[in-house]
């Protein structure tokens, strides 16, 4: 399996699956994508890429400054949720390490805003986000959101990606069951070739 760990140009028009600019826990998700070939795209692979992740899902300033550790905090955090999505898609007991870790990073961060004094804004409320601690915010925020998902009115519409070998979860829309144009072209190009297939041995 080739692994590209911090790419952008692998598959540059794939948009978010279905429910994803909903739910960023799904993005979240989906942001370890297997592509056609045995390639592996990973969006979370690096600092940089983590980083950049953060900042696009308004989780983080530009200049976090991730380190590996950190990234790696973020990669198993997106494995548990994928762990609970897959369960609930299959209808399978939650694994009780995913929702473990889940809940454990849902207390990372404060869930109530501070109030702050700022000479031209006067009293206000906000989250307070000392860098030392942007990621356990950011790792509290997708772990509400995933739950959220989970537990929700959507929460029946979650299903997987029916384009092989893709791994991205989304929300169904009517009988729709791939994340992306691409992904349906696929399986249907699949399924048109399999019928061929028999064809032919008959």
């Amino acid at each position: 399996m080739r692994v590209m760990k911090d790419s952008v140009t692998a598959e540059p028009d794939l948009p978010p699956a279905p429910g994803a600019e909903q739910y960023p826990a799904l993005d979240f998700a989906d942001s370890a994508i297997a592509l056609p070939g045995g390639q592996f795209l990973d969006l979370l692979g690096s600092p940089a890429a983590a980083n950049r992740w953060l900042v696009e899902h308004g989780l983080a300033p530009d200049d976090a400054g991730l380190q590996e550790m950190c990234a790696a905090q973020l990669r198993t955090l997106r494995e548990q949720i994928r762990s609970l999505l897959a369960s609930r898609v299959d209808g399978h007991p939650a694994p009780a390490s995913a929702l473990a870790a889940v809940n454990e990073a849902l207390t990372r961060a404060p869930a109530a805003s501070l109030l702050h004094w700022d000479p031209t804004r006067g009293l206000y409320r906000a989250a307070s986000h000392p860098t030392a601690q942007i990621v356990e915010h950011a790792l509290a925020a997708l772990a509400a959101d995933a739950a959220d998902l989970l537990t929700g009115p959507d929460a029946d519409r979650l299903t997987a990606c029916g384009s092989t070998p893709c791994n991205r979860y989304l929300l169904r829309h009517g009988r729709r069951h791939w994340c992306s144009t691409r992904c349906g072209d696929r399986a249907r190009a699949a399924r048109a070739y399999a019928r061929r297939t028999r064809a032919e041995v008959y």
